[in-house]
């Protein structure tokens, strides 16, 4: 930039392109390169114009050069921040001629004015007539450019674009409070007026002030007067709104007759200053007087509001207010002589009524002819006891109104005063009264001869009976209730008469009374809490002959015989059950304790859980052992059988099996048994635990086995081992099997075979020489290792019948080979070749047996082959030539198989037979034994070499 450049545009491009236009501009200025200059901004960028102006002022340069260069531009040229630039540097006059002529062409941009309006405040070129006409300028900006220089100007910007923020500053900082009150009554906003009657605002005062002597006054505006005033209201500024008012009411004002603002300056002086209320009552004469009142009644400014209703002549309620605020009857009263109306003096006659005054109140309706609250009368009189002044009263009601309770009233008022000739009187003239309500309310007053007038003159029997009961007079009563023929009438005469121990009128209605069940119980308590028991009971038995005899005089006179006549309570309970409340008559003999009666009576309606329950609890008055029985079958609840079952081994139990035998199919046996065994009385239970064995019950089992273990009844005992299997088999025989009886020991190793132990069993026979019992075993066991060692076991003993029984006893079980070697080798041949011709016997005819079935077997099969030749025949034709040699080989090989099959099957069999029967007495027993040792094995061997041949030759 220090360098000398011929030409300067390649600095210009650099400089505007980074932004170093303010040094490109003071670059070009002082190096007078001024074309360079007007070539940038008309030419490059005019944008940028603004910031060369700027560079240019800064650098002193020539006004008119610069006037030039924006002229040359000219709507090109950016208004704000040339204004901008030119502002901060105090040069806004420069800007004149320019800003004109956009003005000139019809430019409204607000920068223009705005600029335009800041030369003219400078200037003072009547900134007001610009400020007040010009429609384009801010008003924020131009009214700030005006508040250091002009705040009168800023105020005037500030209103005309109602920048209301910014005028309440300038004005409260410049104590501008005139022009501000003007403005806030003006602008009639109401968010304005709370913010400027904002108790922070510590201006309020001052503006209040210019408001109430200034703005309001100038205002002909009831608009703006109303916004005020509803400002200062809801301000809650009421001593501020009276100034307010007063300033426009009372003096001479557009608005000193206005309704609503005398209402309202009444109204605040009312809530804020009492103490003038009463001069403004005075002075003021076009309010709303009604309402005022009301609201200075509501006030408590008692005397204000009589002023005000006496001054609109509202007598009504100025009275009330000296009745019911000033609390003076006596002001009243002399009010109400002063106007005379009837309105008043009603309003007083209420009043007096209200304190108590009865007898004047009166007086006071009386002179008001007013018969509207002639009840309220009516029930004061009646409280005061003033019935004398009461007739006078009715008598004057009863001119204007036909009212059955002013006639009935008036009856009352007579009968209070003793006046019964003026009753029956007044009941035979013609009248509106309700004489059952009169007579009942008589009644309940205790004025019975008056009431009695009244019930006789309309027929009401039971009311007149009663009311005869009250005087005593009993006889009139029945006769009474006789003719009124109800149960509510029957009912209070027969307590009237049991009361005065009338016994015989008692009956005569007592008896009209039991046909009801409703009042059967009441009148049966009545009696009872009296202490009539007997009285009582004559009268249900007389009402058990009634024709309408219900089943609630059977059931009560029950309940009475078990309560005071026990000895009669079962004959009366078995003669009457179909007609008795069972169940209430039940709950009265649980009450009495008569145990036997309530057995009877629970077996009578089917409850016989209960009387089981009964009958064991309370059994030395209610057992008997048939009826237990055949209640004990009925019952529902299982329980009760163990109880029972308790209750016989206690208290009978000699008879317990009879009672177990009946419940058998009933019981859970094991709970029967257990509850013996705990008792430790199993034995007497023994005959039932003996019919019942038959169920096979594990604990009825072993209790019996118990038992005839401990009676060393074996027989007994074998016969239930046998018979009965559900027990535990081996605890008993672990326990028999060191008994010192050898039949309970026989029972134990029979148990032990039962249960499958057959070495236990055998062993046990062992020890007690009982070798049958072993060699039976054995046989059940199916165990060929234990039957041969039984026979090692009797060889070695010596045994040698014995040995010959086994052989026979085992006989499925001994191998042949094994018992021929044992007599062999211990000489007991001749004990076991009974054994051995047995075995012979028994294989030469099975031998035969297979031998016939296999001939028909082959019969079959030939049969079956010559079939099947037949088919082969038929399909030779076409299959001759296509057999291979493999498949005659085949054929050929299975024929061989067969026929050699056949021919040893045989020639075994002869040979078996001729060995067995030729052989001598010692080298045939060893030759036999090899020569059927083959023989099987050959059988086997042929057997299956057979199936094989049948299956390939099929």
């Amino acid at each position: 930039m220090e360098a000398k450049l011929p030409d300067a545009r390649p600095l210009i491009n650099v400089c505007d392109r980074f932004g170093f236009v303010p040094d490109l501009t003071h670059y070009l200025y002082t190096n007078n390169m001024l074309r360079y200059i007007e070539g940038y901004v008309q030419k490059v960028n005019p944008g940028n114009a603004p910031l060369v102006v700027g560079q240019l002022l800064d650098d002193e340069c020539p006004e008119d050069f610069i006037k030039g260069l924006i002229l040359s531009v000219r709507s090109l040229l950016p208004v704000e921040p040339l204004v901008d630039e030119c502002e901060k540097r105090n040069r806004l006059r420069l800007l004149t001629q320019f800003l004109e002529h956009l003005v000139s062409e019809g430019s409204q941009d607000v920068h223009v004015h705005n600029a335009l309006g800041k030369i003219i405040i400078d200037s003072n070129n009547n900134p007001e007539h610009f400020l007040t006409t010009n429609p384009f300028y801010d008003s924020r900006v131009v009214g700030k450019y005006c508040e250091k220089r002009d705040p009168t100007l800023a105020v005037v910007a500030y209103r005309r674009g109602q920048c209301d923020d910014e005028l309440i500053n300038v004005t409260n900082k410049n104590s501008l409070f005139k022009l501000q009150a003007r403005y806030v009554v003006e602008r009639m906003d109401g968010d304005l007026w709370d913010k400027v009657l904002l108790p922070e605002n510590e201006y309020r005062r001052q503006f209040i002030d210019q408001v109430v002597s200034t703005a309001l006054p100038e205002s002909k505006s009831p608009e703006q007067v109303s916004a005020a005033v509803k400002a200062f209201m809801e301000a809650d500024l009421p001593h501020e709104l009276i100034e307010l008012l007063e300033k426009i009411v009372l003096q001479n004002s557009a608005f000193s007759g206005n309704f609503n603002l005398q209402n309202l300056l009444i109204l605040t002086a009312i809530k804020a200053d009492p103490s003038r209320v009463m001069d403004y009552v005075n002075r003021l004469d076009n309010f709303d007087g009604p309402a005022v009142g009301e609201v200075a009644v509501e006030a408590q400014l008692y005397e204000e509001a009589f002023a005000i209703f006496k001054k609109f002549n509202l007598n009504v309620q100025a009275v009330d207010v000296l009745l019911d605020n000033i609390r003076s009857i006596e002001r009243a009263e002399e009010f109400a002589f002063r106007v005379e109306e009837d309105a008043v003096w009603s309003q007083v006659a209420k009043a007096q009524l209200r304190e108590g005054l009865v007898s004047e109140a009166i007086e006071s309706f009386i002179r008001a002819d007013d018969a509207t609250h002639f009840l309220d009368v009516i029930r004061a009189a009646e409280e005061a006891d003033v019935y004398h002044d009461l007739v006078k009263y009715l008598l004057m009601v009863r001119q204007k109104a036909r009212e059955p309770k002013v006639d009935g009233e008036l009856i009352f008022a007579y009968a209070k005063i003793d006046r019964l000739s003026d009753i029956e009187e007044f009941i035979l003239m013609p009248n509106v009264a309700n004489l059952q309500n009169v007579g009942d309310r008589l009644y309940d007053e205790e004025l019975c001869e008056a009431a009695k007038i009244i019930y006789a003159f309309i027929s009401n029997w039971a009311k007149l009976a009663v009311t005869l009961v009250k005087l005593k007079q009993f006889q009139g009563a029945v006769d009474a209730a006789r003719k009124a023929n109800s149960a509510k009438t029957w009912k209070e005469v027969c307590f009237a008469c049991v009361d005065a121990e009338e016994f015989r009128l008692a009956q005569i209605c007592g008896l009209n009374i039991i046909i009801q069940v409703d009042d059967l119980e009441e009148v049966s308590e009545y009696y009872q809490n009296r202490g009539c028991f007997n009285e009582l009971i004559s009268l249900m038995e007389s009402g058990l002959g009634l024709e309408r005899a219900h089943m609630g005089i059977f059931t009560e006179l029950g309940v009475l015989y078990a309560r005071y006549r026990p000895e009669k309570l079962m004959e009366h309970i078995k003669l009457f059950s179909t007609r008795l409340n069972i169940p209430k008559l039940i709950r009265a003999c649980d009450e009495q304790q008569h145990w036997k009666e309530l057995t009877y009576l629970y077996i009578q309606y089917d409850e016989f859980d209960n009387a089981a329950t009964t009958i064991m609890n309370h059994s030395p008055d209610a057992w008997d052992h048939m009826q237990f029985k055949d209640v004990a079958v009925k019952v529902a609840n299982v329980e009760i059988y163990y109880k029972a079952v308790h209750f016989y081994l206690q208290e009978h139990p000699d008879l317990i099996n009879d009672l177990l035998n009946v419940l058998a199919l009933r019981l859970d046996h094991t709970r029967v048994v257990d509850i013996m065994r705990k008792a430790g009385q199993l034995h007497l239970v023994k005959p039932y635990m003996v019919a019942v064995q038959s169920n096979n019950v594990s604990a009825v089992n072993e209790a019996l086995n118990e038992l005839y273990v401990e009676e060393e009844d074996y027989e007994r005992l074998r016969e239930s081992v046998d018979m009965h299997d559900n027990f535990d088999q081996i605890g008993l025989a672990q326990k028999l099997e060191k008994h010192e009886l050898l039949e309970m020991r026989r029972i134990a190793a029979y148990i032990y075979k039962k249960a499958g132990r057959w070495k236990q069993s055998i062993a046990l026979s062992k020890i007690d020489n009982m070798y049958k019992d072993c060699m039976e075993t054995c046989s059940q066991s199916g165990d060929r290792e234990l039957s041969e060692d039984l026979l090692v076991y009797f060889i070695e003993q010596g045994k040698k019948e014995c040995f010959a029984s086994c052989l026979f006893i085992c006989y499925d079980l001994i191998r042949v080979d094994v018992a021929l070697e044992l007599a062999w080798t211990n000489n007991m041949l001749d004990f076991a070749f009974p054994y051995l011709l047995q075995f012979i016997r028994e294989y030469t005819s099975k031998v035969d047996d297979l031998v016939k079935d296999r001939i028909e077997l082959q019969k079959e099969e030939k049969a079956k082959e010559q079939e099947e030749k037949d088919v082969v025949a038929q399909q030779t034709c076409t299959l001759n030539c296509s057999l291979s040699p493999c498949l005659l080989r085949l054929v050929w090989g299975v024929h061989l198989r067969w026929a050699g099959w056949v021919c040893l099957q045989w020639a075994g069999w002869v040979c078996l037979r001729w060995v067995g029967w030729v052989c001598l007495r010692w080298v045939g027993w060893v030759c036999l034994r090899w020569v059927l040792d083959r023989c099987r094995h050959m059988g086997c061997l042929q057997w299956e070499t057979t199936e094989l041949a049948f299956e390939e030759h099929r």
